[in-house]
């Protein structure tokens, strides 16, 4: 864990000073909404990248974690060709493995460094543009455990990072743009298609009848989850997700639930104030909002807390815009009590409970 604990001191510190030297800006980068509440700043470009930097480094050069090395093992036992690659699942993955065996080298630490510069760059571009306080962006990023997903679940992740940069089409209403976005992020991994429908339901007002309605079907699903759980994977019985129809690992940590609501209830109860600041938040909060009820399932069965995954990230940015909901003289103990409750977090679920252990060819 020690190259974890310096790997969070390093991003964090970056991004802090980033923007302690960050010029005004008064509009989202790609939206063009003016804001008439708190703004927007512009972290420092340079010191931003020694945040991406630490990133990437820690988690490009780790020859473990999650399932690291069955990825490095079936990258140096395979030749990638077309004739290959068409056998398989997620062909845009395999096209990049086939890309990185002939044209950069054999060795599998490319390919876990690659995946960890491409994912990490598009999710921190993202937070970049749509980010309040970019060091609590990154540090819940960290802390709140979607680093660490991105060093398990590689494909997935690598997905929902292409399919986090589609954020700008979702704002603005250009579902031709976003839909081209997510059918290449599904080329990594097939689940992320789930979020072209997903489209529609993000359009509404946050806190409408529309999401009402979300809420009290997640109940419904809780409620009845053997039935639900029998249709949806009849439905999938014959791709490449039936599988998980046995899948018998339990249901999500409680905890993580908890985690993913608060920023929401805060959200919710300062609604206007959140809108007044940031005009564009309906998006923001309906898809964070959908990445909980996809964590309330999960708690029935683990395996959909991966749905949740590309949502999560959404919720990562309203945290960052929940401080400024409160009154001027409380946002800094609300500033501390996310660094101080997100470190307890990242504690007790990767030291206490999954004890959590990094290795590096090249690194200490």
């Amino acid at each position: 864990m020690t190259i974890l604990w310096m790997n969070l001191v390093v991003v964090f510190g970056y991004a802090l000073f980033a923007r302690y030297f960050a010029s005004p800006s008064y509009a989202i980068a790609g939206v063009g909404e003016q804001f008439s509440g708190a703004g927007m700043v512009k972290p420092n470009k340079i010191l931003v990248l020694g945040s991406l930097t630490a990133l990437v480094v820690s988690s490009g050069l780790r020859s473990n974690l999650g399932d690291t090395y069955y990825y490095m093992h079936a990258y140096e036992s395979n030749e990638f060709t077309w004739a290959y690659i068409l056998t398989q699942k997620d062909i845009g993955f395999g096209a990049l493995q086939m890309f990185l065996q002939n044209y950069i080298s054999e060795d599998p630490q490319v390919l876990v460094f690659t995946t960890a510069l491409i994912t990490n760059m598009l999710i921190l571009i993202v937070f970049y543009n749509y980010s309040r306080l970019l060091e609590i962006s990154l540090y819940v990023y960290i802390t709140g455990g979607l680093f660490l997903v991105s060093m398990n679940g590689i494909r997935q992740m690598f997905a929902a990072a292409i399919a986090f940069t589609a954020i700008k089409f979702l704002i603005q209403g250009s579902f031709f743009k976003y839909a081209l976005v997510i059918i290449l992020a599904s080329l990594f991994h097939q689940s992320a298609l789930v979020l072209l429908p997903i489209y529609f339901l993000m359009r509404f007002k946050a806190w409408s009848k529309p999401t009402l309605a979300l809420i009290v079907l997640s109940v419904i699903v809780v409620i009845g989850f053997e039935q639900f759980s029998a249709l949806l994977f009849s439905a999938l019985e014959d791709s490449q997700y039936g599988h998980y129809q046995d899948f018998q690992e339990g249901g999500a940590n409680f905890l993580r639930v908890v985690v993913m609501g608060v920023p929401i209830l805060i959200a919710y109860l300062g609604r206007e104030k959140l809108r007044e600041i940031f005009p564009e938040s309906d998006v923001i909060v309906n898809m964070a909002l959908l990445g909980f009820i996809f964590m309330i399932i999960a708690t029935q069965n683990w395996i959909f807390a991966r749905v949740s995954l590309y949502f999560e990230l959404y919720n990562i940015i309203l945290i960052s815009w929940v401080v400024k909901v409160f009154r001027e003289r409380d946002q800094k103990i609300i500033y501390l009590g996310i660094i101080v409750c997100y470190f307890a977090y990242y504690y007790f679920e990767n030291v206490i409970n999954l004890n959590i252990i990094y290795n590096s060819d090249y690194l200490m």
